[in-house]
This record gives C-alpha cells, sequence and structure tokens, in this order.
C-alpha cells in the first residue's frame, strides 16, 4: 500500500516555479562593455600624453637582446622567464605609444582571461578593473625605483604573471574530477612553473586549493588532503629548487622569486602593498565563484549604484597612487633632450616648472650643461631659479644614477662616465643606457675593440641596431669622430689631468672643484674653469682663472656673469686693480643699484631681504654671492 500523501490544490491556489535567477539585461553588459573600453582609452591616453618620456625613460633602463644566451641568462633564477618575457614587451616604450598600446592589450587579456577562467557574469566583469588597476599602480607608483630596481620587465611582468596565474586557475577548473586530477595539477603547479614563474606559481597553487573547496563543496575530507598536498609542495619545492638548481639565489628570497625587491639603504614593504591586495582580490573571485546570481546582486538599484561607486573608486584610487611629481617627470624630460642634444628643450623643459616648485641640482646641472653648450652659460646661467630641492623618494636618491653619467659624458669626464655605467651594471644588471655610453666613452677614449664589443651588443637588440651602425663608421674610421656633432664638442674638454680619484658620488662637487682647479690652455675648458670657480665663490681661484681666460677671448665679449663676479670681488677685498676693466655699463648699474637697496634693507632678515630682492637681481651673480648658499648637492 502507498503510504504517500498527495496535496490537493484548492481551486484558488496556484502552483508557482521556483524563482530562477535573472538573466541580465543586454543594457547591463553594454554598459560594462563600454566602460571597460572607455577605462583602457582613457589609461591609453594617459600613458602616451602624460608619461611617455618616464616609458621611454624605462626602456632606457631596460635591456632584451635577442640571442640565445640572454634567454639562458634570465633562467638561471627562479621566474626568469616572467624576466625575459617583461623585458621582451618592455623594449617597445621606444615608442611609447606602441608600448602603452602593448600594456593596455595585456590589461585586456588578463580581464578577459579572469572573466572565464572563475566565470564572472559579463554584468559583474566590471569588478576585473580592479586587479587591472593594481597592476597599473604596481608600475607607475614606482617613481625613482626604476633606476633601482633590479628585477627586470617590472612594467609588464605583473600583468604576464597574472595572466599566467589565471589560465593555470582555468585549466584547473576544466579538469575532471575523477582520478584525482585536479589534485595532481595543483600538486605539480609548483614543480612545473616554479622555475617559469617564482611566487606567482606558488599563489597560483595556493588559489587553486582554494577553488577545489568551491568545486566540491560535499568532499570535506578529501578537499582537505588535497589542500595539504599542496602546501606541502609549495613549501618544499623552492627549497628543493635551491637546493639543486638555484643555489645564487638568497635563501631569504625563494619564495619571493620574480617579485621586486625594494630595498635600498633599508627595506620599504609599504610597496608590496599593491601586490597583496591583488592576490586578495583574486582569492576573492575564487570565493565567489558559483554565488554570483544570489538574488541580492540582481535588484537593479543596486546593480547601478555598485558600478558607479566602483568606477569612481577604482578611476580615483589609480589617480591618487599615480607618482606625479612634475620635478621627476622634468627631470626625465630633460634627460632625454641631452641626448637628443636638443639644448634649447633642456631649458624649455626648465622654465616649464612651475615658480612654485623647487628644481633639484641634477636640473641644475643640466639646464648648466645645455648654456654651456650653446655658448651662453656665462650670460644667462643666475637667470633660471636656483634650488635643491630633495628628491621625493623615501630614500636617498644619488645623482650617479639618475643623469650623472650624461653630465660626465657631456663635460669630458669620460673615465668617469665608464666608470659608473660599469658599476650600475654590475650592481642592476646591464641596460641599454650603460651599453650605448660605454660605447661612446670607449671611442672617445680611443679603445676601438672595447667599442666593436659595444657595438656587436647592441646589434642585438631591436632598436639600436642603426644607433650601433652609426658608431660603426667611427670604429672603421677613427677620424671621423672629430666631426661627428656630438663628440666634436667633448673632446676640447678632455684636455684635462687624467687622475685616479673618487667623486664620493657627490657629481657636482666633484666636477666644481675639478674644473675650478684645471689650469688649460683650451678655449671652453677654461671657460668652463672660471666658470665653476666662481660657483665654488673662491675669490682667489676665480682671479687665477679669471686672468688664464681673458686673454683667450680676443674680440669676443666677456660674459656678464663673469664680468660680475670680477666687478663685485674687486669691489670686496680691493686686491685686484679693475679700474681699466671694460665693464658693461649694465654689469656697473646693477652693482650699484643692489648696494644702493642692500642699504635701505638694513636691519632687515636675510631671508626678508632674499625675496625683496629676487625680482629684480634674481638673475645675477650677486644675488647669487649673497643670498644663495648651503645648496645641498647629492
Amino acid at each position: 500500500m502507498n503510504n504517500t500523501k498527495h496535496k490537493t490544490v484548492k481551486p484558488h491556489q496556484t502552483v508557482t516555479k521556483q524563482a530562477t535567477p535573472q538573466r541580465p539585461t543586454h543594457i547591463r553588459c553594454i554598459f560594462v562593455a563600454t566602460f571597460i573600453i572607455v577605462a583602457l582609452v582613457a589609461l591609453f591616453a594617459l600613458f602616451t600624453n602624460y608619461y611617455g618620456e618616464v616609458l621611454y625613460r624605462v626602456q632606457e633602463l631596460n635591456l632584451f637582446l635577442y640571442t640565445p644566451l640572454f634567454f639562458k641568462q634570465q633562467l638561471v633564477v627562479p621566474g626568469g622567464f616572467l624576466t625575459w618575457l617583461g623585458t621582451y614587451f618592455t623594449q617597445y616604450f621606444y615608442h611609447p605609444w606602441l608600448g602603452a598600446l602593448l600594456l593596455c592589450v595585456w590589461l585586456a587579456v588578463m580581464m578577459h582571461v579572469a572573466k572565464y577562467a572563475l566565470r564572472v557574469p559579463m554584468q559583474w566583469a566590471l569588478l576585473l578593473l580592479i586587479p587591472a588597476a593594481l597592476i597599473v599602480i604596481t608600475d607607475v607608483d614606482m617613481g625613482y625605483w626604476i633606476y633601482y630596481l633590479k628585477l627586470r620587465g617590472q612594467y609588464f611582468l605583473t600583468v604576464i604573471a597574472t595572466t599566467g596565474v589565471l589560465l593555470m586557475l582555468w585549466l584547473y577548473r576544466l579538469l575532471p574530477a575523477r582520478y584525482h586530477l585536479r589534485t595532481v595539477w595543483a600538486v605539480l603547479a609548483p614543480v612545473l612553473f616554479y622555475p617559469l614563474m617564482g611566487a606567482y606559481a606558488l599563489v597560483a597553487a595556493v588559489l587553486m586549493a582554494v577553488l577545489g573547496w568551491r568545486l566540491n563543496p560535499g568532499h570535506k575530507s578529501q578537499n582537505a588532503i588535497s589542500s595539504a598536498l599542496v602546501l606541502l609542495s609549495i613549501v618544499a619545492m623552492p627549497l628543493i629548487f635551491y637546493r639543486l638548481v638555484y643555489y645564487q639565489t638568497r635563501l631569504g628570497n625563494i619564495y619571493a622569486a620574480a617579485l621586486p625587491v625594494f630595498t635600498v639603504e633599508g627595506r620599504y614593504n609599504i610597496y608590496y602593498l599593491p601586490y597583496v591586495l591583488l592576490a586578495v582580490f583574486v582569492l576573492f573571485l575564487v570565493l565567489m565563484y558559483g554565488r554570483w546570481n544570489s538574488s541580492r546582486m540582481q535588484k537593479p538599484r543596486a546593480w547601478w549604484t555598485s558600478q558607479v561607486v566602483l568606477l569612481v573608486a577604482v578611476a580615483a584610487g589609480t589617480w591618487h597612487f599615480w607618482y606625479k611629481d612634475p620635478v621627476y617627470r622634468i627631470e626625465i624630460r630633460m634627460n632625454h633632450c641631452v641626448e637628443n642634444l636638443d639644448w634649447e628643450g633642456v631649458l624649455t623643459a626648465y622654465r616649464d616648472l612651475d615658480d612654485s616648485v623647487e628644481p633639484t641640482r641634477m636640473m641644475w646641472l643640466f639646464k648648466n650643461l645645455a648654456l654651456f653648450r650653446m655658448g651662453r652659460q656665462g650670460d644667462e646661467m643666475y637667470r633660471y631659479r636656483d634650488g635643491a630641492a630633495r628628491s621625493n623618494a623615501p630614500f636617498e636618491v644619488h645623482m650617479v644614477q639618475v643623469g650623472a653619467k650624461a653630465i660626465y659624458y657631456n663635460m669630458g669626464q669620460i673615465n668617469f662616465c665608464y666608470r659608473w655605467c660599469l658599476e650600475d651594471g654590475v650592481e642592476y644588471g646591464w641596460r641599454i643606457e650603460e651599453l650605448t655610453y660605454c660605447l661612446r666613452c670607449a671611442l672617445l677614449n680611443g679603445e676601438y675593440q672595447l667599442a666593436q664589443k659595444y657595438a656587436d651588443l647592441l646589434r642585438n637588440t631591436k632598436y639600436y641596431k642603426q644607433y650601433a651602425n652609426k658608431y660603426q663608421r667611427y670604429i672603421d674610421n677613427h677620424s671621423l669622430i672629430r666631426s661627428d656633432t656630438e663628440m666634436k664638442p667633448i673632446l676640447p674638454m678632455m684636455h684635462i689631468a687624467d687622475v685616479l680619484t673618487s667623486d664620493n658620488t657627490l657629481v657636482e662637487l666633484y666636477l666644481l672643484n675639478g674644473f675650478a682647479h684645471t689650469d688649460s690652455k683650451v678655449y671652453p675648458l677654461e671657460e668652463q674653469a672660471v666658470l665653476c670657480a666662481m660657483q665654488i665663490k673662491d675669490i682667489a681661484t676665480f682671479w687665477e682663472r679669471f686672468f688664464h681666460f681673458a686673454p683667450m677671448l680676443g674680440s669676443r665679449h666677456m660674459p656678464t656673469h663673469i664680468q660680475e663676479a670680477a666687478y663685485l670681488y674687486g669691489h670686496l677685498e680691493n686686491k685686484v686693480d679693475i679700474s681699466h676693466m671694460p665693464f658693461d655699463k649694465d654689469v656697473v648699474q646693477s652693482y650699484n643699484d643692489f648696494m644702493a637697496k642692500a642699504q635701505q634693507c638694513a636691519g632687515m632678515s636675510e631671508d626678508q631681504m632674499k625675496e625683496l630682492f629676487y625680482p629684480q637681481f634674481g638673475g645675477t651673480f650677486y644675488y647669487d654671492y649673497f643670498f644663495i648658499r648651503n645648496q645641498k648637492t647629492y
């Protein structure tokens, strides 16, 4: 007898089906797709128009060689394959628009893979802008770290690695549950991919173990065993690889391989925050697997509100953490102009700095170099705002890493340029910048076989083959060096004693003292000597240099600032008779006005007088001598 009770339906009752999740509307999908595209286009525009010079500088501090040896060299450390890929794509920043386009494409690929790997519905795909923003922040928040990071290809490495992690998760989800194939794949991931992806392979294994609990929620004991095996693999495999293969890697870094090391005279762990948040967000996507269709997440008002808030938060957060220091960007722009021999561009960049922002000594040296090359330093050096702003970085930034190679090279200090190229090449790895300067230094030093070595290396790059071919002509025909537009002005500056000494990383002080105490019979070198003696404000040294320099002028006009220094020193000490020197009327009038105003302002503090005198006398040596002091070089 069947004891099952059957319910009867009364006439007034209706049978309702169980509510099914509402499918996303076409409007929502179009909205999401549109704003993802808009976000990537906006990012591309920012990179090319606002950060183009920085991107170009990044590729100068990068090196990718199309040789088997270069590939093998990257693989001597865990995660080397990521480095190889990162440096490959970074070279395209030679054209900032092209590199920016490739970076945006990689971000789009990463989001596409994340959507399908973890089955994120299209209506919630806007959330995938969060990992994209975090990846962008790891790049654009570096600032001066681009000079000090030893990890290559950083700008592309994180997005490539994240895409790789998501692909591993995708494959894990697609594998059938039988025969424990998913467990085998998760356990083998550190074995197979740690050499290629470093720490990212370990993170992928953790995420796969968590995803296993979401895919098979009813098999707790099986999931626990699988998670334990994965954890054992994560802990053991880096140690095994360290003992057998990667013994050159520090033991403390084996679990963080392929991550940048933010260490300069101290460790700055705050820069790892975007990486941690990126891992946490992917973990969130894993935990949300299969939960996207809850009724609470389908309510129109809540959905639209959440999307607007998300867009505003992503845009505001990315811009907030973007390193926007104008001094940093102008320094890089000036360095690029120096490389292109665009001396007027150097001065334009210096003038573009807002009056409320103090320039750095690096900018001051770039500006002086440009004026010197244009024959205007003695007349215009003090017409630009002086300054000694500290670089906006949490660590001590040294000029030798930022732009000193360009200064040393163009001022004829070839051995010091070469020395810092070698030191940075050993410390941070060889980069395009070091190779190009080493090639030119070897040519100027007459070391043609060495120059050939560097030219051959540059021929194995994508964008510097023509650069190598240009200088190959000078290797083959040495006499052409003297007619080269770039090298011709440098040759006279090399008539200086070649001594083995040290700059103690204080580039400006070394150059000022070195040139000020140089006795030369070469016009441009002697002009620089008297200008440097003037800047160190050593009166005796100035007069010594002045009387060597003056006879060399012939019919040429004595530079204005040198006249100002001579007129001032002549009145300060009365040890040198300046009564017969042909000073310009403007120089004499300016001095008289300066001293008259100084008498009127008697009793004021130096800071008050400094501000009061600047509009009228800020462009004179008088102002520099009395009010500019204690400038900090680095």
